[in-house]
């Protein structure tokens, strides 16, 4: 258990490093859009939540660009416990007014909830959404199954639960 807190409090600082290092005005640090997952500017249009297949892992939650999505276990129903620090390393999904569903995402099963700034985070079966900034390209699952900020990350499947792998 201590070995964990140490790894996960080193990488905690080297994520704030490398991110403090790499960030523009505009929050794309990669030129091809993929880093503005990680902007905490307010979204211009509505997000947009689909599905994608992930080896391994079957049938994933994904954003238009098939950005991998993250739940937080911290999280409590349709309330985000990530602030901070941990935003930074985990940016939420947001969205200007209500999600759009695609493929194979239960429209019933999407939602919004009020983040603590004001901004709206996408919800899915009660749970905020989330990026991983260590996925650098769509279709990266290096957030499944971390220990960070309190408790474990995980992908969603289509259903809105979690998949253990």
């Amino acid at each position: 258990m201590k070995r964990t807190a140490t790894a996960t409090t080193c990488a905690a600082a080297l994520l704030a490093t490398v991110l403090a290092g790499c960030s523009d005005s505009t929050g794309d640090t990669s030129g091809d859009g993929y880093g503005s997952a990680a902007s905490s500017a307010s979204p211009s249009k509505a997000a947009t939540v689909d599905t994608k297949s992930a080896s391994g892992l079957g049938t994933i939650l994904v954003d238009e660009k098939g950005r991998t999505l993250y739940l937080f276990l911290a999280d409590k129903k349709n309330k985000s416990n990530c602030q901070g620090d941990c935003a930074k390393a985990w940016p939420p999904l947001l969205s200007k007014g209500e999600a759009t569903a695609g493929k194979d995402v239960d429209k019933k099963l999407l939602g919004i909830t009020k983040r603590s700034g004001g901004d709206e985070q996408v919800t899915y079966n009660g749970h905020p959404l989330y990026y991983y900034a260590g996925d650098k390209k769509p279709g990266q699952t290096n957030g499944q199954n971390l220990d960070q900020f309190g408790a474990e990350w995980y992908v969603l499947n289509a259903k809105g639960k979690q998949v253990d792998s």
